[in-house]
C-alpha cells in the first residue's frame, strides 16, 4: 500500500465519520451507563429493564448528535426528514438491542462480570453493526 493510499484511508470521509461516530458513541455510552447505574442502583430496577430504558434514551441523544455533527454534510433537515431519520435510527439501533442485551446477559449471568463493565463491552460489540447500518440507511445519501 502506498503512502498516498494510507493517507486517503486515514484522512478520508469514511474515516472522519467513523471517528465522529465513535466520539458521539463514547459520550452517549457514558450517558447510557450512568442511566443504567441510576435505574439499577438507585431505583432498584432489573439490570436488563434498566438497560432497555437507558438504550432508548441514548438512541435519541445519539441521533441528534450524529445528525448535527457526524453526518452534517448529509444531515436530515426539516421536521419530516428529521423524524424519518429518527425512526430509521430507532429501527437500526432497536435491531441492535437484542445483540447488546444478549451480550450483557451472558457476561453478567455466565461470566459473572459486573453489569456496568458488561454493558460497555456489549456497546462496543454492537457498535460496528450500528455504524454500518446507520451509514447506509439512516444517512444513506453518503
Amino acid at each position: 500500500m502506498t503512502r498516498e493510499a494510507l493517507r486517503r484511508l486515514v484522512d478520508g470521509l469514511a474515516t472522519s465519520r467513523l471517528r465522529r461516530f465513535v466520539a458521539v458513541g463514547t459520550v452517549t455510552a457514558g450517558v447510557q451507563t450512568v442511566l443504567l447505574w441510576v435505574f439499577v442502583d438507585a431505583l432498584a430496577l432489573n439490570y436488563l429493564l434498566g438497560a432497555v430504558i437507558g438504550i432508548e434514551i441514548a438512541i435519541v441523544l445519539t441521533y441528534v448528535l450524529n445528525n448535527a455533527w457526524t453526518f452534517r454534510s448529509v444531515r436530515n433537515t426539516g421536521p419530516a426528514a428529521f423524524l424519518v431519520g429518527l425512526v430509521k435510527t430507532n429501527v437500526v439501533r432497536g435491531s441492535a438491542i437484542p445483540i447488546q442485551l444478549a451480550v450483557l446477559f451472558v457476561l453478567v449471568e455466565f461470566r459473572q462480570l459486573p453489569y456496568l463493565l458488561s454493558n460497555g463491552i456489549a456497546i462496543l460489540l454492537s457498535g460496528v453493526y450500528r455504524f454500518v447500518l446507520d451509514t447506509r440507511w439512516t444517512w444513506g445519501r453518503t
